[in-house]
């Protein structure tokens, strides 16, 4: 549980608050399509010998979180699954709406591969279909929209009822705890910043 908790505390830190998160999701693709693409992952992106930061500069060209934890066999695995929906676009076909083009497309790797795959193994994820429609969701959520047809409250219910840290009451308060600690240490920051502008200003 040591490290699971370990790639947790990692999300915890980068993550903005959940509920800010849904907030500010759009319409996205219907989410049996997503699940489809995601149970389609090429081997060859779940190869143990295949680079995740390879893989993340060739896809999504930008510097992933997980990757400083890609020593873990899920956290590789599950941005491995982030980053084959995203590929897909272009090897497949796209989503209607893309997802690629979304503005959180590197948050929802790693919420798939640091606040997921540590509490469900990404190969549950393809053999299970409760299990993948819980990592749809919260790449869908990550990327900043919300699977077609559903309004917020609708689509947070859904992937609250399917969550699998809540379900393992040790994790769940460990997160919790971090959470916590994370969002006492943003509204600190937040302060000192605007008590700086504040000082500044008045020179």
């Amino acid at each position: 549980m040591a490290e699971s908790e370990a790639l947790l505390s990692a999300w915890s830190a980068s993550a903005p608050p959940e509920g800010h998160a849904w907030q500010a999701t759009v319409p996205g693709p219907a989410l049996a399509a997503v699940a489809a693409r995601m149970a389609s992952v090429p081997r060859s992106f779940l190869d143990p010998r295949v680079s995740v930061a390879a893989l993340a500069g060739d896809v999504v060209r930008q510097r992933l979180l997980s990757l400083d934890h890609e020593s873990d066999d899920r956290v590789r695995r599950g941005a491995a699954v982030g980053l084959w929906l995203v590929a897909s676009e272009d090897l497949v076909e796209p989503f209607t709406p893309s997802i690629a083009a979304a503005a959180g497309v590197g948050p929802a790797i790693d919420a798939l591969a640091l606040r997921l795959a540590p509490v469900v193994d990404p190969w549950e994820w393809l053999s299970d279909d409760e299990r993948r429609e819980e990592a749809v969701r919260t790449f869908l959520l990550w990327a900043g929209m919300r699977p077609a047809g559903e309004d917020v409250d609708t689509a947070r219910s859904l992937l609250d009822a399917r969550d699998s840290l809540r379900r393992n009451a040790a994790l769940a308060q460990a997160y919790a705890a971090h959470r916590h600690r994370d969002e006492i240490a943003r509204r600190l920051a937040e302060a000192r910043a605007k008590e700086a502008a504040a000082r500044y200003s008045s020179e």
